[in-house]
């Protein structure tokens, strides 16, 4: 009863977000079904369809679907080849084909393989979404232009750019050069509707601004001006008289054609990235903070495209463009979604003659500035600032795609980035082996979880880790170790951003350790890191590394965090079988030192390196003993000579902790009532001491930043009562 309460009180709000999406939805509907070589209905056709069944079915919150700026390219290589020159059969041929690939989808949602966009490397598909949008704009330029007739490839098109802007400028046709005129306009109105501060100007969408101004010169013409309308009737939109007598039916006759098996391949291989990374985005600015169900929504994703297939139109797909504009207007749930559709279904029945009168130039206008935003400037020095490798591997794929096809060019794109990375880790070895091991493992310690990730951690194995994040609340805390990774590549360090951002909106707390020290290719976050055997200087601080600058500067400690060496740490009897290799990120004052150290123990085959975060307080006059947790012996197995020491008058505290050491009167001269006190009102930590001071191990392993801050106050109060013990003595 509270949900549809919730509902109906939200209803208002997501029929005017739904609204305002399908003003937007309504000319690229039509451009994109164009730019694909498709009637321009069944951009229109694939909106409705996928509006309706996937708010139904769906297992998002806010996404908006329809046709994809991804499938322009695949959709139109598809009609070409398989009509062989007749692009009207070669329709009927894709509408199979896309019917195909969403039967493919809904049993990719069956078998729960929503993951799979996670096995596809970050600059790869940002490569091959640059190459689409190269392509977008290649093919639609010249449209925009005026120009119907000019063909070829890519490459061959965007040559020929200077010459059909040539040609627009010396045209004597004047229905072209109008047409032009329009489509200049319009691309105009798309790159400088942003930059217009009005309130009410930005009620309507840019794309509808260009339909309103489109149509007005048409009525201009036809009601005010001594002269007819100047663009030929070819160059405006084509729609049937009626829509529903005119619907296109898929043709199964090439079924068995290599060339349609690819087809289905490219298809639902585009439509499945394109979704699968809107989902992800959208939920990002979903205000509820609410996480899709993926799988749920890839089958009704699956079954929209089957549905659109069959009735003419192209496949269905989760939008980010849309998608971000419903949010903005504070669409809240699915229902956005299913408006969207009923104000599409309207517009067609309703405006159909007003529809007819808008040029192909300026819904090419729309296309041409979605193709220059998905291969823009700054996406290419995002890239590069990101690592130089990360520019290698999106031109590798950007250039291969362009020159071949999509599932060529992400096929490159993914088989590059492996043998980049194992150029960067000079070790094919370390991933050809690992691969297919498991390397995360997580467990909860009180009221956080821990995952070590071992080996190493990429696209290739991301899947391991994304299962284990993903069995955690995001209200919790999470700390995920890379101290035991030789190598971390991009692809996760930014889906694990992804989840910081997440567990934040939801009150949790997701930290990243172990990378501190790492190589990288450049100072940015995402930039892969390498762990280098005796690498003293890192490209970078880490995120890591900054908290603990930060917390020196609140604490008035110093902070290094390059290694050096601590001479005293060796004589506690901890390392008296451990080697210590470094010693690093170091905060200290006069008396306390807090540091990370990496450490080694046994040897040959049996050798395992360790790395943790101690605390060293330097004092005189310390007893020889060791103090732990009752029960735990994973310190103390080199004491066991040594019995425990019980301290009259403090049963509980005999009973909760294990007291060891040789000299027993002076251990427990040392251990007076308020250092009892003391111990018995915090957390338990291994305590080491001899003369040189004490020496406190939280975990046997990197402590996060909060756990850091909890360690350095627990040893400065530990000081201070010792230190007040010993002004008493001396009064």
């Amino acid at each position: 009863m509270d949900k549809l309460k919730m509902f109906m009180g939200e209803l208002p709000q997501n029929i005017f977000s739904g609204f305002v999406v399908s003003l937007i939805a309504l000319p690229l509907g039509f451009g994109l079904a164009l730019a694909s070589g498709a009637p321009p209905i069944s951009g229109i056709i694939a909106a409705i369809i996928g509006g309706t069944l996937v708010a139904i079915l769906g297992g998002s919150n806010v996404t908006i679907t329809g046709p994809g700026n991804g499938l322009v390219v695949v959709i139109l290589s598809a009609i070409t080849t398989l009509g062989s020159g007749d692009m009207q059969q070669g329709f009927l041929y894709t509408l199979a084909a896309i019917v195909l690939s969403g039967v493919i989808m809904i049993i990719l949602g069956f078998l729960r393989l929503g993951s799979l966009g996670d096995y596809f490397p970050s600059s790869a598909i940002q490569g091959m979404l640059a190459a689409i949008g190269i392509g977008i704009f290649a093919k639609q330029i010249h449209v925009m232009l005026g120009n119907q007739n000019m063909k070829g490839s890519i490459i061959d098109l965007l040559i020929n750019v200077p010459k059909g802007v040539v040609n627009f400028i010396n045209t004597d046709n004047t229905s072209m050069f109008y047409a032009g005129i329009v489509g200049v306009i319009s691309l105009a109105i798309m790159f400088f509707y942003g930059k217009i501060r009005n309130r009410y100007f930005q009620l309507i969408p840019a794309p509808m601004w260009i339909v309103l101004l489109s149509v007005g010169m048409y009525y201009y013409y036809d009601m005010f001006s001594v002269h007819d309308y100047p663009i030929d009737k070819k160059l405006l939109i084509n729609l049937p008289n009626n829509v529903l007598s005119n619907l296109a039916f898929p043709d199964f006759g090439k079924v068995y054609d290599l060339n349609f098996i690819g087809a289905v391949i490219s298809i639902t291989l585009i439509a499945s990235i394109e979704s699968l990374l809107s989902i992800k985005a959208v939920d990002k600015l979903d205000p509820l903070k609410r996480r899709s169900n993926v799988n749920r929504d890839i089958k009704a994703l699956g079954l929209a495209t089957v549905v659109s297939g069959f009735l003419g139109g192209l496949n269905v797909v989760t939008v980010i463009a849309r998608s971000s504009v419903n949010v903005n207007n504070k669409g809240s749930n699915r229902s956005a979604n299913f408006f969207h559709a009923l104000f599409l279904v309207a517009f067609i029945l309703l405006f159909a003659s007003e529809l007819r009168k808008i040029p192909l130039s300026a819904l090419a206008a729309i296309l041409v500035f979605t193709g220059y935003k998905l291969a823009s400037p700054e996406k290419i020095s995002k890239v590069f600032k990101i690592g130089k490798e990360q520019l290698v591997i999106f031109s590798i794929t950007l250039l291969t795609t362009i020159t071949t096809n999509l599932i060529t060019g992400i096929t490159v794109g993914i088989a590059s980035t492996f043998l980049i990375h194992v150029i960067i880790h000079k070790n094919s070895s370390l991933f050809v082996r690992n691969i297919l091991k498991p390397n995360v493992l997580m467990f909860k310690e009180e009221d956080k979880y821990y995952v070590s990730v071992e080996n190493f951690s990429s696209f290739l194995n991301y899947t391991k880790l994304k299962t284990k994040l993903d069995q955690i609340p995001e209200d919790k805390d999470v700390i995920i170790d890379f101290s035991l990774a030789e190598f971390v590549d991009h692809s996760v360090l930014e889906n694990m951003n992804n989840y910081y951002e997440s567990f934040k909106r939801k009150g949790g707390h997701f930290e990243l350790i172990g990378l501190d020290g790492y190589k990288t290719g450049s100072e940015h976050p995402f930039a892969l890191r390498k762990n280098v055997i005796g690498n003293e200087d890192s490209t970078s601080l880490t995120k890591r590394q900054k908290s603990l600058s930060k917390i020196s500067i609140e604490l008035g400690w110093s902070y290094k965090n390059f290694p050096e060496e601590v001479t005293q740490i060796p004589e506690f009897g901890y390392f008296k079988t451990r080697q210590i290799n470094k010693v690093s990120n170091i905060l200290s004052n006069d008396n306390c030192t807090l540091f990370d150290i990496e450490f080694s123990e046994g040897e040959l085959f049996a050798q395992q390196v360790i790395k943790a975060t101690m605390l060293h307080i330097n004092l005189e006059n310390i007893p020889k003993f060791t103090l732990d947790k009752e029960g735990l012996f994973e310190y103390i197995y080199h004491f066991t000579s040594f019995k425990d020491i019980e301290i009259e008058n403090h049963p509980d505290f005999s009973r909760r902790f294990y007291l060891s050491g040789k000299n027993k009167s002076e251990i427990l001269d040392f251990f007076n009532d308020d250092l009892i006190l003391f111990f018995e009102s915090n957390n338990y930590y291994h305590i080491e001491g001899n003369h040189n001071g004490l020496l406190i191990i939280g975990k046997e392993r990197l402590s996060g930043v909060k756990e850091i801050k909890s360690l350095a106050d627990f040893g400065v109060r530990l000081k201070d009562t010792i230190c007040a013990k010993k002004v008493t003595l001396v009064q």
